[in-house]
């Protein structure tokens, strides 16, 4: 069965044009590559913040994967951040997936972009059940604000009580290294 996937970008990586490689991608596979872009970023440039809440809000419903497409400001981008959390929130499948390799337009490559699981962490509650969001502002970890703690499966004793980074449990990927045009389908499975 066909996931329907939820992709967070930054907006520069669509002009870039990096950014609708892996989108589109499966429109050149004959079964639809197994999955359905349930993005947004058509609508969204002049949204305030709760209506652009609202908005990734809605298109994250009945979607079973979000993919994090890694370009070289991404782990910057607040709203990066806030669909990453509520994609795990709702307890979607998470992956990164740097994009920096992919030819540009003008022919370009860049050096790898920073992982936004690097950059954001959860703070596990004591009986494990509560996670609170955390992001890393350049100097500390603090509270991410725009998404309240939220509870989930009960974590693991050696977990709780601590704040892990989110490299800890959700995997990155490379485009072109790690041939995301054959694995993508695997790495939302």
């Amino acid at each position: 069965m066909a996931r329907r996937c939820f992709f967070s970008f930054d907006y520069k990586d669509v002009r870039d044009f990096r950014a609708n490689v892996v989108r589109k991608h499966n429109e050149f596979k004959e079964d639809n590559g197994g999955y359905f872009d349930a993005s947004i970023w058509e609508e969204a440039a002049t949204k305030g913040d709760q209506a652009l809440k609202n908005l990734i809000d809605g298109s994250l419903e009945n979607t079973t994967a979000t993919a994090v497409l890694i370009g070289t400001r991404t782990h910057e981008r607040r709203w990066v951040h806030y669909e990453i959390m509520k994609s795990i929130k709702r307890g979607n499948r998470l992956i990164g997936v740097h994009i920096n390799g992919i030819r540009d337009t003008n022919r370009t490559t860049l050096p790898l972009g920073h992982d936004p699981f690097d950059h954001l962490a959860l703070r596990i509650s004591a009986d494990g059940l509560k996670g609170t969001p955390l992001v890393w502002n350049g100097t500390a970890w603090v509270d991410y604000t725009d998404v309240e703690p939220f509870t989930f499966k009960q974590r693991p004793e050696n977990e709780r009580g601590q704040a892990f980074k989110l490299n800890n449990w959700w995997k990155t990927y490379d485009w072109v290294s790690d041939s995301g045009f054959e694995n993508f389908e695997t790495w939302i499975a």
